[in-house]
């Protein structure tokens, strides 16, 4: 009698350990450490948050709705997630459709091949792309610019991270570490032909960007972009964008490449009419975004004659089946939760080492990637990267709850630790407040400490290991007595007697108070 043993459930991989954009070299703690002495970096991020926000709250004031909205979006997308896997498969069927092809990658290695080989088969050596965050998590550019084929971004700000070989620092505005002074040495450096008398006005920037890019715009054959949103009922696709050069991308090239997380598929057009209204909002603080570019399959005589959805999950699955991690693939990529940051708005988004910076990031990293990889990996890190202020949930169109999600990947982190030093010492401390003499004994222990505290009650060095605590923290003093103590002293007994003469004579004052409400008499 022969059997076959199908094993046990495996859990969904992981994004590739080394692949791609979503790991840094660095703990978060030492990445933030150096960009902290980085003024410039400060002041520009400064100013450009509190604009953004300023605006965000402007424009979304205005609607009285806006909770509401807010509401259904977080509806909406809890329940794409839900049944993912049947509006993917719809999405794949409406596409092929109206004469587009999918593909499916497991991981960004996939991704990069299928991209390179598609962009190989129409003979071209350069693409031109249109932002894609998606497309930055799995390092296309570098992946491509190694089989010999140059990726040129289009958007503004990608465009000067690409000239800077930089990374990029925000989920919206990629070069917000940037100023306009730099900006124009970058130009100055890398664009060939640019005008050696070019100032640092903005509208002059973005002419000499233009100018460079309006030849690769009528020239190049392949375009690359992502995806806002993918719509299963009808196999469309949108981009939303704001200089018009995602528009240019999307039409005047013969071949199209779009590659899109699994996770921005909704289920039905209409459903655009919530999303639409929240993006942009939370995003550039804009009533809508000046380019919302839909495209469904080809068209005969219009647009890309070939058209390419390549469906990306490099960790998406994996994300999908934490219970609690989940909710992280509801965002909508709109940075809200980045320009309230008081920990992103000072160390900047470089510090995170992944495509992914701020509150967002630091939940969806470790979703994707993971956090155990390797020993010391920096994405462990990212969970700690937050006050837990909980400005990002606040500022969330789709109520993300990201303070209890960056809780529960400390838990999950302590857990994954094994023994350490900080485990120890809550199990020391358990095992002490469970006994109330030993208790009572540690707290008298503890006023020892008093000596070792500076003139302004606090104590600078706590010996290891808890020196961790107070080089980032005011560490107090013991007090002089327990509350425990105070309350069986003499001073404590006096308290609590003019306590109670305190409230007899309020009670006395307002006769007429009943002592219980109505509904109870």
């Amino acid at each position: 009698m022969s059997r076959t043993f199908l094993g046990m459930p495996a859990a969904p991989p992981r994004a590739p350990y080394g692949a791609g954009n979503l790991r840094g070299d660095r703990s978060f703690p030492k990445a933030a450490h150096d960009e902290l002495r980085n003024d410039q970096l400060r002041r520009n991020l400064g100013k450009a948050t509190h604009t953004i926000r300023a605006k965000r709250l402007a424009v979304t004031g205005e609607l009285p709705d806006w909770e509401r909205l807010r509401d259904a979006g977080s509806a909406l997308k809890t329940a794409t997630m839900n049944r993912l896997p049947d509006l993917l498969e719809e999405l794949e069927r409406k596409v092929t459709e109206r004469g587009g092809t999918v593909h499916w990658a497991r991981d960004g290695v996939e991704a990069n091949a299928i991209v390179t080989e598609l962009i190989e088969a129409t003979g071209s050596r350069e693409v031109i792309k249109v932002k894609s965050m998606a497309t930055q998590e799995i390092g296309l550019n570098e992946h491509l610019e190694s089989r010999g084929i140059t990726p040129y971004e289009t958007d503004l700000a990608e465009l000067i991270v690409q000239l800077a070989h930089d990374k990029p620092s925000h989920i919206l505005v990629p070069a917000i570490h940037r100023n306009r002074d730099e900006i124009r040495e970058i130009f100055l450096k890398e664009i060939p032909g640019v005008d050696p008398e070019l100032d640092a006005v903005p509208a002059h920037l973005a002419a000499a960007a233009r100018a460079y890019l309006r030849e690769k715009f009528m020239t190049t054959k392949v375009a690359v972009s992502g995806a806002n949103f993918g719509v299963a009922e009808t196999g469309t696709l949108a981009v939303v964008e704001s200089e018009g050069n995602g528009r240019m991308c999307l039409t005047l090239p013969e071949t199209l490449i779009t590659v899109m997380g699994i996770e921005k598929v909704i289920p039905r057009y209409q459903d655009l009419e919530v999303f639409l209204q929240l993006l942009p909002r939370s995003s550039t603080g804009e009533r809508m975004n000046p380019y919302t570019s839909m495209w469904t399959g080809t068209t005969p005589g219009d647009g890309p004659r070939d058209f390419h959805l390549v469906l990306l999950d490099n960790g998406r699955t994996a994300a999908l089946a934490d219970a609690v991690g989940r909710e992280a693939l509801n965002c909508i990529r709109c940075s809200a939760c980045l320009n309230v940051c008081p920990v992103y708005e000072r160390a900047g988004g470089h510090a995170y080492g992944s495509t992914y910076p701020g509150p967002i990031g630091a939940v969806l990293t470790p979703q994707l990637a993971g956090m155990h990889a390797a020993k010391d990996d920096p994405n462990s890190s990212l969970p700690y990267a937050s006050s837990l202020c909980g400005a990002c949930f606040d500022a969330c169109p789709v109520k993300i709850d990201i303070p209890s999600l960056l809780v529960e990947l400390r838990h999950q982190k302590t857990e994954q630790s094994g023994t350490t030093a900080e485990k120890l010492a809550m199990k020391a401390a358990a095992g002490v407040m469970k006994r109330p003499k030993v208790y009572t004994a540690a707290q008298h222990a503890a006023r020892l400490g008093r000596v070792a505290g500076g003139r302004d009650g606090t104590i600078s060095h706590l010996p290891p290991p808890f020196n961790g605590w107070s080089e980032s923290r005011d560490t107090p003093v013991p007090p002089r007595h327990t509350f425990r103590s105070w309350l069986a002293s003499d001073e404590g007994a006096a308290a609590l007697r003019d306590a109670a003469a305190e409230g007899a004579r309020q009670r006395a004052a307002a006769p007429d108070t009943p002592d219980t409400p109505e509904e109870e008499r």
